[in-house]
């Protein structure tokens, strides 16, 4: 289904071709992780057999972008095996009227979902941490959308106002309200209503009254605004360790692709990845399997397993 057949504002009624499961990564808060989650959710739907494509929308700063472009080139330097998505980039638009630049900015986001929609199980969009035509335009696409979420009352009130003395919900912010607008936006035209993860990144190891407090607030906010709560990344070096080489949790990680000797905290991160990709859900199908399970008899024929290429399996 393209983007007309998404956005009712548009009026243009749904397509009903099989298409493309899209994830959305969206905060308005810069900081929260929103890369690092989609790179490896990304590269768990290709190890899992699925077929994906990425689109990166944060013209300005085109992390997924350098992400992408720093495994292809770790790949073909280090002669590693590492499955890599097509990418797709959609800049703003920067002409002096309003209306010529949301119209150019839908022509370009259709083209780039137009492009990749039927030929992948999945699409990832990696969204800047501004308000925005663009960003709007890919929260009324998401199938699935997940919003990384620093632990702390600072990144919190992005969602909703907290009461200094209770603690208690007095009322939903900004943010809240665009996710709101795009549900009713897919329902307008027909569509399943976009299921919407909060993940609670750099979780503190220790039991806090804060950290409770925190959970309550967000637990009463989830029933308000209708989005899953789930834990996801801790505040670990390992992250930031990845990247330069466009490498994820999930790749099979020694001294040749990591150049160095993995320690505790890589197994851990493991560990986090695959406990969120579990509550995530996701539609993953059995032609993907298959794929999967093919790829993995080839490296065991060639006495080269491939690690984590079936944690979606049943």
């Amino acid at each position: 289904m393209g983007v007309e057949g998404r956005v009712s504002e548009f009026g243009a009624a749904p397509v009903t071709a099989k298409t493309a499961h899209i994830i959305v990564l969206a905060n308005e808060k810069g900081g929260s992780g929103k890369t690092t989650t989609a790179m490896h959710v990304i590269v768990a739907l290709l190890e899992a057999g699925q077929k994906v494509a990425a689109i990166d929308i944060d013209s300005r700063q085109l992390s997924l972008s350098r992400y992408i472009e720093n495994r292809r080139a770790w790949s073909k330097k280090s002669k590693l095996d590492l499955q890599v998505p097509g990418l797709h980039s959609v800049a703003r638009a920067s002409g002096r009227s309003i209306d010529e630049n949301e119209a150019e900015e839908f022509a370009r986001f259709a083209a780039a979902i137009s492009a990749v929609e039927q030929h992948n199980d999945f699409v990832v969009v990696d969204t800047p941490a501004t308000d925005s035509y663009l960003m709007r335009l890919a929260h009324a696409m998401a199938d699935t959308l997940i919003t990384p979420l620093n632990d702390s009352f600072v990144d919190m009130d992005v969602l909703g106002r907290i009461d200094a003395e209770s603690f208690e919900v007095t009322a939903t912010s900004h943010y809240a309200e665009v996710v709101r607008e795009a549900r009713r936006q897919r329902r307008m035209v027909g569509q399943d209503e976009t299921d919407w993860l909060v993940m609670r990144n750099r979780v503190g190891q220790l039991d806090t009254r804060n950290g409770r407090n925190l959970v309550e607030g967000l637990s009463d906010l989830s029933r308000r605004l209708n989005f899953r709560l789930a834990n996801g990344f801790g505040e670990r070096v390992v992250y930031r360790e990845l990247f330069l080489r466009g490498l994820t949790a999930l790749d099979k990680l020694d001294e040749r692709t990591l150049g160095l000797v993995p320690n505790m905290s890589h197994l851990a991160v493991r560990h986090e990845v695959l406990a969120l990709l579990d509550a995530l859900l996701l539609p993953i199908n059995e032609r993907g399997r298959r794929r999967a399970n093919a790829r993995a008899e080839w490296f065991r024929a060639s006495k080269e397993p491939l690690e984590g290429a079936d944690f979606f399996a049943d």
